[in-house]
């Protein structure tokens, strides 16, 4: 639900792609609103507060934003539980039902805060197991696994304590009410035979490919070709312009356009379910 993490997600999604078969990845869930916090005293101008924050950090970004924010979202745990539950279904689709999540803020503007919110705004994923999510989200299992990785999230580096920097979000770790420090979303950390670099905030893909080459033992993979436009289609089935950004070739011409206060965001022809979808619909 952090509007840089969604703002991220095009830069991320390129190194994940360049970097298949090469290393491995762990996604560590944060929990940028947690579920004890007191509620706004005035939902309204929180809410209204919180729709320029996000304004100027798509502005910036180039990212889509809803045409309307409808409300803070009350927490992240829900949505944190059911993108952690679906990873027992496979990379392919926890990316696309993290990716749901994620346009029920900045797409739709309606969060899934909740869980019957979160299981609306999934409904419909492509290869998602519905009856088995429903089921993994609610174990002790996975709520365990969110826990340890709010924890992690609050257990920063000290790469990342005071960190100073040029640009709107250079990354440095935030301070936490009970006088504590967790990691600024979104952050990645690199680690392997020659050490470890810590890459935290708004920060290019060159950034990360040098901090992957610095801690690898082994030259960073060539990539053969450059993925098409409707390839990144297929294989996300939503897609903004910054994704779009340098990719060869047309999308289909069935492809469903979704306008938003700050760009376009591309379903795949047979995306007719979720929050994106439900945003074009009106």
């Amino acid at each position: 639900m952090c509007p840089w993490s969604w703002a991220a997600e095009p830069r991320l999604r390129a190194l994940l792609r360049e970097t298949e078969g090469f290393c491995r990845h762990r996604r560590v869930f944060g929990v940028l609103f947690d579920e004890d916090e007191d509620p706004a005293p005035d939902p309204a101008a929180e809410t209204a507060w919180y729709a320029r924050y996000v304004e100027r950090i798509t502005d910036h970004a180039g990212a889509p934003r809803a045409v309307r924010l409808g409300w803070v979202a009350a927490s992240s745990w829900p949505s944190s539980l059911a993108a952690a539950a679906a990873e027992a279904q496979g990379p392919l689709v926890a990316e696309r039902v993290l990716r749901r999540l994620r346009e029920s803020v900045f797409v739709l503007g309606e969060p899934a805060d909740t869980p019957g919110r979160v299981l609306a705004a999934v409904a419909g994923v492509a290869g998602l197991d519905e009856p088995r999510l429903r089921a993994d989200l609610t174990s002790a299992a996975v709520r365990e696994r969110v826990l340890r990785d709010r924890a992690e999230a609050r257990r920063p580096l000290p790469e990342v304590i005071g960190l100073r920097g040029d640009g709107p979000h250079p990354g440095a770790a935030k301070e936490t009410e009970d006088g504590g420090h967790r990691y600024a979303l979104p952050t990645v950390v690199f680690s392997g035979p020659r050490g470890r670099r810590v890459v935290p905030g708004w920060r290019g893909v060159e950034e990360y490919r040098s901090a992957l080459a610095a801690v690898s033992p082994a030259p960073l993979p060539v990539a053969a070709r450059t993925a098409t436009a409707e390839e990144l289609l297929e294989r996300y089935r939503s897609l903004t312009g910054p994704e779009l950004a340098g990719a060869p070739g047309r999308l289909p011409a069935d492809a469903l356009r979704v306008r938003t206060a700050n760009g376009v965001v591309v379903l795949h022809p047979r995306e007719r379910s979720g929050p994106a979808a439900a945003a074009a619909r009106g």
